[in-house]
């Protein structure tokens, strides 16, 4: 038996494939909710920062929206893709005009 360094420990445990990008059964149970009960999702990728993880916003067409962090930038465009929904880089593009406009309505009514 050869020695086993740190490095090669992280190294076979980070290749895991799915385990590396595994999301808790419960974002992913949000994520898929939303997108089955509204119309005209479109995503939103949000890249990690120093604070934070990556971020996946949806949008529905009407500017409600919800934000879950993701284990990376790769899976948020993998889920987007298998959703089949437009992915956006939100840092490029920035947010639609409907999104502000639904959070001055909840801000109203309040």
């Amino acid at each position: 038996m050869g020695a086993v360094s740190w490095f090669s420990r992280r190294r076979r445990k980070s290749a895991g494939g799915a385990h590396a990008e595994a999301v808790d059964a419960a974002t992913l149970a949000h994520l898929e909710e939303f997108i089955a009960t509204r119309r005209g999702v479109e995503a939103f990728i949000e890249l990690p920062t120093t604070m934070a993880k990556a971020t996946l916003l949806l949008i529905a067409y009407d500017g409600e929206w919800t934000r879950r962090s993701v284990e990376s930038v790769e899976w948020a465009r993998k889920f987007a893709a298998r959703q089949g929904l437009p992915a956006y880089d939100a840092g490029v593009v920035g947010y639609p005009q409907r999104m502000r406009d639904y959070n001055a309505r909840r801000r109203s009514a309040r």
